[in-house]
């Protein structure tokens, strides 16, 4: 039998199946794979990671509300914050670069409250209330603000920074106002230098009150608050009742 010519052969052979040009080698596969699981679990952890960094923010400021005012403004440092904290000094630079960074942002904090506290006491609707329950309304949510951030005062008053000195000189000067309206209030006819003395005076005798209010606790931090509401109470009583005032 006649041999069969060596094309028909080659015809009948299987053709080898081609190789995709879109189709990745293995090996790629598997990195690009890789390189997307990583991206996804990054993606993933970023919250998490957010999440543990605000918690230890939080709690080196927390720390640092503490040693403030045990020890005043120039006396605390940030080793003394850190151990407050429980955390190594190394920690704490990873989110605060020196105690004046972590007294800023701790004072941006409290000044931002000490607004939103101001807002709840001045309520128009106050102006309606005899002069003792005003006092109540108003006297009442600043003296528990001061009490519950104790640190407050230590830095609006003891930390000599620029920019948190300017902002409680501005909130001291929106304060200020709204005193003045509620005695505006009860007096239109009193003068602009006549308000503006007796708003700085009533202030004078706040702050005053305040360390003592401050230095104390439980029945005696109560009788000062009582005393101080008494104070300003016959202070402004007369006042009020002068024809001049009225």
């Amino acid at each position: 039998m006649p041999e069969r010519p060596q094309a028909e052969n080659a015809a009948k052979a299987p053709k080898a199946a081609k190789t995709s040009t879109t189709e990745k080698p293995p090996a790629k596969r598997t990195a690009t794979k890789r390189a997307a699981t990583k991206e996804a679990a990054t993606k993933e952890a970023a919250p998490r990671r957010q999440a543990r960094g605000e918690r230890r923010i939080a709690q080196l400021l927390e720390a640092a509300a503490s040693v403030f005012c045990r020890t005043g403004y120039a006396a605390a440092s940030t080793n003394a914050i850190a151990r407050e904290a429980e955390v190594s000094p190394g920690t704490l630079y990873q989110f605060f670069p020196n105690k004046e960074a972590i007294a800023i942002h701790l004072g941006d904090e409290l000044l931002r409250r000490a607004r939103d506290m101001h807002g709840q006491a001045f309520l128009p609707e106050n102006l309606d209330k005899p002069l003792p329950e005003l006092l109540d309304a108003v006297l009442d949510p600043v003296i528990a603000f001061n009490c519950e951030n104790p640190a407050f005062w230590a830095l609006m008053h003891g930390s000599g920074i620029p920019g948190i000195t300017q902002e409680h000189e501005e909130l001291h000067s929106g304060l200020l106002e709204r005193v003045q309206d509620i005695l505006r209030a009860f007096c239109p006819d009193g003068s602009p230098e006549e308000l503006t003395r007796v708003s700085g005076m009533i202030l004078g005798i706040f702050k005053a009150a305040l360390d003592l209010i401050l230095a104390s606790e439980g029945a005696e931090r109560a009788a000062y608050v009582a005393e101080l509401k008494t104070v300003l109470l016959r202070y402004l009583e007369p006042m009020l009742a002068a024809p001049h005032l009225r």
